[in-house]
């Protein structure tokens, strides 16, 4: 009697897969190369990007060196909430049920992970704070944008080389021919002497 593998046993093992699968689509987005995001103040410099690793830098004022970040300023002070968040939960007090957040009603609090996810993304979209996301890909924009003519120099390094290196072995074989001929013709020329 063979066992079957109970529908759990599968499922734990799809998921043991996941976050292998999920690396490596995330390292082939990523082109295999390392992203190193600084913030840089006033006049410093920004590190030079090496070949394997690009390096963004944001540059902000000299006077923002020391100060608590521009998104944490005030925001426990009650005119940091816009009006249209105070009209909104207005309009939710009385939501209540499945996918509401709420402690009223069977799977009120299943919704809770979903208004958590939406506030994050409004916050993320709406922010002031430095989009690294954009730097990187303007970064690997002009990385991009020298390749066609690297590769273009390249190819006519190479096609040099192999010009000079087919007529290298032209002339060879050129001489070597000339030196078979010259070595010929000396012996050849003393037996039709000969004859004569």
């Amino acid at each position: 009697m063979t066992r079957r593998p109970t529908l759990a046993a599968m499922a734990a093992l799809l998921l043991a897969g996941v976050p292998a699968f999920a690396q490596d689509q995330s390292a082939q987005g990523n082109g295999d190369e390392r992203v190193n995001q600084l913030i840089v103040y006033g006049d410093d410099a920004c590190p030079a990007s090496t070949g394997g690793e690009i390096t963004v830098c944001a540059r902000k004022p000299e006077e923002e060196r020391y100060r608590i970040p521009e998104p944490l300023r005030g925001i426990d002070q009650p005119q940091a909430d816009a009006w249209t968040n105070k009209v909104q939960a207005y309009e939710t007090v009385g939501a209540f049920g499945n996918l509401s957040c709420s402690p009223v009603g069977p799977g009120g609090s299943l919704g809770c992970t979903q208004s958590l996810i939406d506030k994050a993304y409004a916050e993320r979209a709406n922010g002031s704070e430095v989009r690294f996301g954009e730097l990187i890909a303007a970064e690997r924009e002009k990385r991009l944008s020298t390749i066609d003519t690297d590769a273009a120099e390249q190819q006519a390094r190479v096609e040099e080389a192999e010009k000079a290196y087919f007529e290298q072995r032209q002339r060879q074989a050129a001489e070597q021919a000339a030196a078979e001929d010259a070595a010929a013709a000396p012996a050849s020329s003393p037996s039709t002497s000969q004859g004569q």
